[in-house]
Parts: C-alpha cells; sequence; structure tokens
C-alpha cells in the first residue's frame, strides 16, 4: 500500500482505486468509520470507482496504518490533520470527500478547518454526536422490524452490549446485533458483516470522541455555519444505527446543504441500494444534482 507522512512524520497508508472506465476525473477521498474500522469495509462503495478514482487512507491505528505514542492522535480533529497531510501530498489544490458513519465527525472537523480545500462533500449515514444530540429514532426503526427472524437475537446482544468491557465478546454481540444495521439479510449483507470484528480496534476507537472540549465541538459548527462548498447527506430509511433525524440535523450545519433519504437502505447503503447510491453521488459530484432542496 503507499503510505504518505503526516504532520508528526507517521506514516499513514492508503489504498487507491482507479477508475474502471480510465477517466482521468479527479479523485474522490473516502473515510472510514466504526469508529477506528478498517477502511477496507467499504470496499469499492457500490461502484463509485466507475468514473473516478477513490482514494481511502486507513486512520491512525486501523488496516495498515501504525498504531500513535499519543492516544490524542485518535480523536477526530486530528484525524482531520492526517487528511490535510494526505492532501498535500496527493498534491490537491481542492478535492471532493466522502465520510460514512463516524467518519462524518472528521471530515466536518476537516470541513471547519480546512474550508477552501473541499469542493464539495458526501456524508453517508451520519450520527449527530457532534451537534450535540443522539435523535432516538434509529431505535424506533429497530423496533419497527421485529418482525424480521433475526430480530429477537440481535435485540438480546444489544441489550448485552451496554453491561460488557470485554472487546471479543463486545465483537461477538456486534456480529449478532449485525442485521439491523442493513436493510436486507441476504448473502452479500451476510459477507460484508462477518468482516467487522477483525476490523474494529478498541485503543482508536476508545480516543475517537476524546479530549475534544464544548468549546472545541461549538467552535467546530460555528465554522461549518460559514462554508459555501455543496454538502448532500444520505441516510437510510431502514438505518437502525444512526437513524434519520441524526442525517437532518448534520445537514442543518451547513449553508448549502441537501439531504436524501434512500427508502430500502440500512447503515451500509452501498451494499443495499448500491445502484440509488452510485447514481445520487455522481449526479452530486457532477453538479448534476441541485446543491440545495
Amino acid at each position: 500500500m503507499p503510505r504518505y507522512c503526516s504532520y508528526d512524520d507517521t506514516e499513514l497508508a492508503y489504498r487507491v482505486l482507479d477508475s474502471r472506465d480510465g477517466a482521468s476525473t479527479p479523485p474522490l477521498l473516502c473515510l472510514a468509520g466504526g469508529p477506528a474500522r478498517d477502511a477496507a469495509y467499504l470496499g469499492n462503495l457500490g461502484g463509485l470507482d466507475a468514473h473516478r478514482p477513490l482514494v481511502l487512507p486507513d486512520a491512525r491505528g486501523t488496516g495498515d496504518s501504525p498504531t500513535a505514542a499519543d492516544p490524542s492522535a485518535y480523536a477526530f480533529p486530528a484525524l482531520a490533520e492526517d487528511l490535510e497531510s494526505l492532501r498535500e501530498h496527493l498534491g490537491l489544490e481542492r478535492f471532493a470527500l466522502l465520510a460514512h458513519d463516524a467518519g462524518t465527525a472528521t471530515a466536518q472537523a476537516y470541513a471547519a478547518a480546512h474550508p477552501d480545500r473541499l469542493s464539495r462533500l458526501v456524508l453517508l449515514c451520519p450520527g449527530a454526536r457532534l451537534q450535540g444530540e443522539l435523535p432516538d429514532d434509529a431505535r424506533d426503526i429497530f423496533e419497527s422490524r421485529r418482525d424480521e427472524p433475526w430480530w429477537p437475537d440481535a435485540a438480546a446482544a444489544i441489550e448485552r452490549l451496554a453491561r460488557v468491557a470485554d472487546f471479543d465478546e463486545v465483537r461477538d454481540l456486534l456480529l449478532r446485533a449485525a442485521p439491523m444495521a442493513y436493510a436486507h439479510w441476504d448473502e452479500p449483507q451476510r459477507a460484508h458483516a462477518a468482516t467487522e470484528p477483525g476490523q474494529l480496534n478498541p485503543v482508536p476507537r476508545a480516543g475517537f470522541w476524546q479530549g475534544v472540549s464544548e468549546p472545541a465541538r461549538k467552535a467546530i459548527l460555528e465554522h461549518l455555519g460559514e462554508t459555501g462548498f455543496p454538502v448532500l447527506v444520505v441516510t437510510g430509511a431502514l438505518d437502525a444505527v444512526t437513524g434519520l433525524r441524526s442525517g437532518e440535523l448534520v445537514a442543518k450545519s451547513f449553508p448549502r446543504a441537501r439531504s436524501h433519504v434512500l427508502k430500502d437502505s440500512g447503515h451500509y447503503p452501498w451494499l443495499d441500494e448500491p445502484d440509488e447510491l452510485r447514481a445520487l453521488v455522481e449526479d452530486f459530484l457532477t453538479g448534476s444534482l441541485p446543491d440545495t432542496e
């Protein structure tokens, strides 16, 4: 894997998926969530590499990137500075950025600190912890699916998760609860879910939200309100992980944002509705989709 030297001289890894049609379109940089899950779970994001290269960095302590000597380097604002170092390494004046799940917090911290470097921003299934709210509609979505055959075991696993500290058991429980993250529980979803336990990294995961004070959080939101680039927030109607309300709150943090709900999708839309997601993101990146609703 190629590597780049970040702000503190740490060499971090990233992957490049070349465009399958050979087009010289500018790359789309893609941030993984978790937090602290190996970026491999993103795959090619449902075929988004068809017409443009994808650049997928492994955050510190994930994938092929080394662990951090200082735990504060795992906090999402610090990870945003790793992204700035990657931009410099790639020689990009401005670029389009896509982020999923907790990676959307890193993307928002980057947008607040370096707004002139972004051309467009896509946020997939974001939570709203940065916005200071924890909407409960994800629980409602989960409850609405209680007739699914996997629901009783997933519900028991979720209840147990709140009381478990051992990370090996956490991994097992997350796998049992995995169907709640998808609109369907077919072979592609099962295979994708099976990769999660081995892709989670407990120390970077614990450090992701640490050391970010309330004034710092509010400052990020204030700066987001001054950005000028277009933002697309995508949520899944069946996402029982982050729900829909979080996406609405995140979109309101930006002056030029539009929200889109994928009706037959959960937390991983490139697994549930790949064609719809690919067309939506491509239209947004090429300017075919209006910037705001």
